[in-house]
Order: structure tokens, then C-alpha cells, then sequence
């Protein structure tokens, strides 16, 4: 018995000494080595992903499946739903964020946010419009080949032509995505109809479609970019057959078949704008302003928030009317400034060219101060360049494109000048500070080249923080001494003034019922911006629900850390500093974003 008693201490103790040593901390080398597994298996995923997307893959500079399209089918959606489930059951099973390093655990705690919102997803995946006037394939196929398809020997030549034939493949299912989201009441308003047939009607104008003396952009873009290889003449008039025979073959069927369906549907479709008309629309939109914001607020709170906002940018406005001795009221300074020739370049091509010009200067001009507020800056080019014809009328007023991450191709901030009169001159530095410096480019360029980061952080991103950015950065440089022109300032004011009224229209049309017709109306009544303006923004809220309101929610955000880290740190409070947490980590939800700059500041 004695013996028994003993050998049952002894268990017990070697027991106890065992479960010790697991509770001692892992050591710096145990770290390194796990969270180097963990990294690993992130990059492997991402590769995953990424070698079932030839787009995605030619947009990273890879020409692997160059000559093919993604896959948009139900089944491959399905598909995905089921490996985010089995990711998410393997990071929480085989990973253990207190043993990774800071870095990793961010990762983990990153990584696990997008697969549950991506989980999450697959319930709404019909709850969009695969064609509408600001996205859509009918556009994306000609402007992806346009600006992400480089042809820089003969097989990259072959490989345009074979994505020219897979159109038609490519929009069979979209045209079955379109019936799929019909017969589950997802429906486009009409006027959205509208602009995507025109968009298509255009694409196909021009030689080989029809006897003219233009080219279809598609064309134009080909011939453009094998003339610039070093081959043969007679193997680039082959190479320019066989391309119009795909056009005619494949690209010039699969646009007539959308635009049957289209016109089919524009008799089925109604005027009602909101997401409230869809089953379940009030539970969808609250989902969709969680996705684009991160954060947990209301409709009700947003809308809210957007009126207040708004009425305080009205009260800075009317202290600018005083610095220029305008008289009248708010409304009366918004008309000058809408109609005033003083205020925009003229309505021709050297109109736009002078207008390049300015945006241009405007970008460097920023570029040389870069160094006072920012401690680290990306290495990727920039590039301005306005938007093509063909989608100018539908697109809005200006966006980024990221870079290759290998530098073949440059970022590039587009500037829409299809209407002059939407694009005036005290706008202008606001809009080159957002997307451009210190804006879109600054942190997206950046986020790719850091080394630190596994590649899903790398190119990934929330609409909240991206947008958040670029809205403080449009307030930054006021800071920096920039905007020495009242009038100048006033555009800045007037594009904070956009994006609160954005909050306020958004929950108006999709949680107010809101007609379009409305909305535009509070655009005109609250904004100096041209009508056409306001009209493309009701139409933008209207296809992408949430998505507008992120800009203000991330710019608010950003800001409030800045005053607060300001508050505590007092005379340590270092804006370069600041500035590097903020870019540093990629992009991350809001509520991720606090937790750092609050980390950093206990730090100090």
C-alpha cells in the first residue's frame, strides 16, 4: 500500500512538474520558429487564392494563366465559402496567437476577421449588381486589358488575343450571375440599366464592329502595344487579324447577348433605388455598413452623425465667405462657385491637357514635403492620367489604381473629365492629396512593400481605414502650410462636405427610402458641386450600399487618435511617429487601428 501511495505522489509530481514546465513562456527562438510556420501557411493560402485568379495574378505583374479570365460561377463561390469554413477551423486549431510574435499575432487576429466576415458574405453573394455604371465586366474586360495586360514579347500578344476569345465564355456566366440575381428579386433600377448599355454600345464602335474611321479602345490598345515590339511587320498584321477575328467572334457575340438580356430587363426593372426593396434588404444594409465601416454603428447613428458634420463644414464655409468678401448666403457663395468660369478650365482638349498639367504640378509640389511628415515613403511610381472615353460618362470623378508590386507598372490617379464643369480648379490639390500623395498611393504603395507583412495584409484592405486615409489626407496638408488660396480651401471643405453628405444620403437611401430624385436634391441644396456631380454620386450610393459612408466614419477615426495620442503624450507626441503606426501595418479595421496607436502611446 505504501508503495502504491508512493507511486502516486510520484506520478502526481512528475505530473505537476510537466504541466509547469508547459506554462513556462516560450522562448524568442520557439516564437521566431512558430510564427515563421504560421507566416508560411498565410503565404500559402494567398498563393492558393491566387493561382485560381488569372487576374488577380496579371495585376500582381504574373503571367501565369495570362490568357485566361476568373471564375465567377455559383460553384466556385460555393466553393470558396467552403475552404474559408475549413481556414478558419485549422487557424483556430492549429495556431496559437500568445505564441506568435507581435506581428503574426496581428496577422492571426486579421486573418481570422476576414474569414468570418467572408463566411458571413456568402449568405448576401447574390445581393450586388454584377453590371452597373461604376464596376461591372462589360467595363473591367477592355480597361484590364487596357492597363493590366502588358505585351512585352510574342506569347504575351497571343496571350490578349485568347482572353479576347474567352469573353464570350466569360459573359455566359455572367449573363446566368444576372438571372440568378433576377429570380431572387435583385433587380438594377433602370437608369443603372441605362448607363451599362450605353457603356456597352460604345465598346462596340469602330473597326472591326463597323465600317468607320475609328477602332473599337480594345483594338487601339493592341495594336498600340504589339507595335511597340521588335517583330516583324507581317507577323504584327497577322497578329491584328487574328485579334479582330476574336473581337468578332467571341467579344462581339458575348456584348450582344448582355445587351439583349439588358434589354430584356430594363422592361422588368423598376425605379426604386434603396436596398430596403430587397427580401431581408433592412438585415443586408445593416451587414453592408459593418463590412465598409468596421465599426458597429446604426443607420440611425450614421445618419445622424452625417447631419452634424454636416452643419459644422457649412459654419467653416461661411468663415471663408467672410475672408473673401462675398455677400450673400451659403447657398448664394455655392452658385458662384458652381457657375463661375474663373473656376474651371475650358470644356476642350486643352482644357484637360492644361488640367493633367495642374494635377500633375500638384503631385510634385507634394512630393518635396513628403519628408516633414512621413518617416518612410513607398517606392512605386505614380502616374496621372485621365479616364478613357468609352467610360468617362459613367465613371466617377476620380480613382486610384495600385502599382505592380515588381514596378512594371506605375500607380495611376485617374481624373474623370468627361464634364469640366464637374471638375473645378479649387478642387483640385484636395482631390491629387487623396488619391494620389500623401493619399492612396502613399499607403497602398507602401503597405505592398513592406517586407514584414504576409501578402494577404499586403494587398488587402477595409474600405474604412483605405478611405479614411485618403480623406485625411485631403485635411493633412492644411496642416503643412498647403492651400494658400482661400478659394482652394474652400474645395477642401467642399470635398469633406461630399463625403458627410454622403453619410447622410446613403442611410437616407437605403434605411429612409429616399427617392433618387431626393437624394440628388440634398446633394444641390447642401453642396457647391455641379448637378452632374451629385447626380453620379445618388447613382453610386445606389449600386454600392455602405460604401460611401466608410470615407468620413475612417477620417473621424484617424483623427480622434491623433488628438487623443496628442492628449497623453503631450510634448512626445511625434507626427512622423503617428504617421508610421497609422501606415505601418497595412490596412486594418478601425478597431484594430485604436489598438495599436493605443499600444504605441503606452509604449512612450
Amino acid at each position: 500500500m505504501k508503495l502504491f501511495f508512493r507511486t502516486v505522489i510520484i506520478t502526481f509530481l512528475l505530473f505537476a512538474i510537466s504541466c509547469k514546465e508547459k506554462e513556462k513562456p516560450a522562448t524568442q527562438a520557439n516564437i521566431a520558429m512558430e510564427s515563421k510556420r504560421f507566416n508560411d501557411w498565410l503565404d500559402a493560402q494567398f498563393e492558393e487564392d491566387l493561382a485560381e485568379s488569372p487576374q488577380r495574378l496579371t495585376a500582381l505583374g504574373r503571367k501565369t494563366d495570362y490568357g485566361k479570365w476568373d471564375d465567377i460561377s455559383s460553384e466556385k463561390m460555393a466553393q470558396d465559402h467552403e475552404r474559408n469554413k475549413e481556414r478558419l477551423d485549422k487557424l483556430n486549431g492549429d495556431f496559437d496567437p500568445v505564441k506568435l510574435d507581435s506581428t503574426a499575432a496581428l496577422s492571426y487576429e486579421l486573418y481570422q476577421y476576414n474569414l468570418k466576415h467572408d463566411i458571413a458574405d456568402y449568405e448576401w453573394r447574390f445581393y450586388n449588381y454584377p453590371l452597373n455604371q461604376m464596376y461591372g465586366l462589360h467595363t473591367t474586360v477592355p480597361t484590364f486589358l487596357a492597363n493590366q495586360h502588358r505585351v512585352d514579347s510574342l506569347p504575351d500578344a497571343e496571350a490578349y488575343i485568347e482572353r479576347i476569345k474567352r469573353v464570350k465564355p466569360l459573359f455566359a456566366e455572367l449573363h446566368n450571375q444576372l438571372w440568378l440575381r433576377e429570380k431572387n428579386d435583385i433587380v438594377p433600377p433602370k437608369f443603372v440599366i441605362d448607363r451599362v448599355l450605353e457603356d456597352c454600345r460604345n465598346l462596340l464602335k469602330g473597326r472591326p464592329f463597323e465600317k468607320s474611321n475609328g477602332t473599337t479602345p480594345i483594338l487601339t490598345d493592341f495594336e498600340e502595344k504589339i507595335n511597340a515590339l521588335k517583330i516583324g511587320t507581317d507577323q504584327k498584321e497577322k497578329l491584328v487579324v487574328k485579334a479582330e477575328h476574336a473581337l468578332l467572334d467571341s467579344l462581339l457575340p458575348a456584348y450582344t447577348d448582355i445587351i439583349d438580356f439588358l434589354e430584356g430587363q430594363q422592361q422588368r426593372a423598376t425605379t426604386e433605388v434603396g436596398a430596403w426593396k430587397f427580401p431581408h434588404g433592412e438585415d443586408f444594409y445593416a451587414h453592408a455598413l459593418e463590412n465598409t465601416t468596421t465599426t458597429p454603428m446604426s443607420a440611425a447613428e450614421i445618419h445622424k452623425l452625417g447631419l452634424d458634420e454636416v452643419a459644422r463644414i457649412h459654419r467653416e464655409m461661411k468663415d471663408l465667405m467672410g475672408q473673401v468678401g462675398f455677400k450673400g448666403t451659403l447657398q448664394d457663395f455655392f452658385k458662384f462657385m458652381r457657375d463661375d468660369d474663373q473656376f474651371y478650365y475650358p470644356d476642350t482638349e486643352a482644357g484637360r491637357a492644361d488640367y493633367l498639367a495642374s494635377a500633375k504640378a500638384i503631385i510634385e509640389g507634394m512630393r518635396g514635403k513628403l519628408n516633414e511628415m512621413f518617416l518612410e515613403q513607398p517606392t512605386a511610381k505614380l502616374t496621372v492620367k485621365a479616364v478613357e472615353p468609352f467610360r468617362a460618362r459613367s465613371a466617377g470623378k476620380a480613382f486610384y489604381n495600385i502599382p505592380a508590386p515588381d514596378g512594371s507598372r506605375p500607380g495611376i490617379y485617374y481624373v474623370n473629365l468627361y464634364d469640366m464643369k464637374a471638375m473645378p480648379k479649387y478642387q483640385m490639390e484636395a482631390l491629387a492629396y487623396h488619391e494620389g500623395i500623401p493619399g492612396h498611393h502613399m499607403q497602398l504603395a507602401l503597405a505592398q512593400e513592406l517586407d514584414s507583412l504576409p501578402k494577404f495584409r499586403k494587398y488587402g484592405g477595409y474600405t474604412s481605414y483605405i478611405e479614411g486615409w485618403g480623406l485625411y489626407s485631403e485635411y493633412m496638408p492644411k496642416e503643412m502650410g498647403f492651400y494658400t488660396d482661400p478659394y482652394s480651401d474652400f474645395g477642401r471643405l467642399a470635398l469633406e462636405l461630399w463625403r458627410a453628405c454622403r453619410l447622410v444620403v446613403d442611410t437616407g437611401i437605403h434605411n429612409k427610402k429616399w427617392t433618387r430624385e431626393e437624394a440628388i436634391d440634398y446633394y444641390l441644396e447642401n453642396t457647391p458641386n455641379a448637378e452632374s456631380d451629385c447626380i453620379k454620386m445618388v447613382e453610386r450610393h445606389i449600386v454600392m450600399p455602405g460604401q460611401a459612408a466608410a470615407y468620413k466614419i475612417g477620417m473621424n477615426k484617424i483623427l480622434q487618435l491623433r488628438e487623443k495620442a496628442k492628449k497623453e503624450l503631450g510634448d512626445d507626441f511625434d507626427l512622423k511617429e503617428f504617421h508610421k503606426v497609422v501606415l505601418s501595418h497595412g490596412a486594418v479595421p478601425l478597431s484594430v487601428l485604436e489598438k495599436l496607436v493605443d499600444r504605441w502611446i503606452n509604449k512612450n
